[in-house]
């Protein structure tokens, strides 16, 4: 059984920030994991599901002081 895979699109919306955050954030190296189709500039790129509910969980905090450490990847 394979992974659910999501488009940049879907990515985007399923965090709740507009593509084009997500897509500064994959530059940037603070997004979810994601796959790049292939060696081209304007190759699309796709995120598993699976990577995408992982870094998510990895930015619930139970208060803005806890918030205020730097998340795993942040630089």
């Amino acid at each position: 059984m394979s992974a659910k895979v999501l488009t940049h699109k879907q990515a985007a919306a399923l965090i709740g920030v507009t593509e084009a955050t997500l897509r500064f954030w994959r530059v940037r190296g603070r997004g979810p994991k994601f796959t790049k189709l292939s060696d081209s500039k304007q190759a699309g790129v796709r995120y598993d599901l699976a990577d995408v509910e992982t870094w998510k969980a990895e930015r619930k905090f139970a208060s803005t002081s806890a918030a205020t450490v730097g998340h795993p990847g942040d630089a």
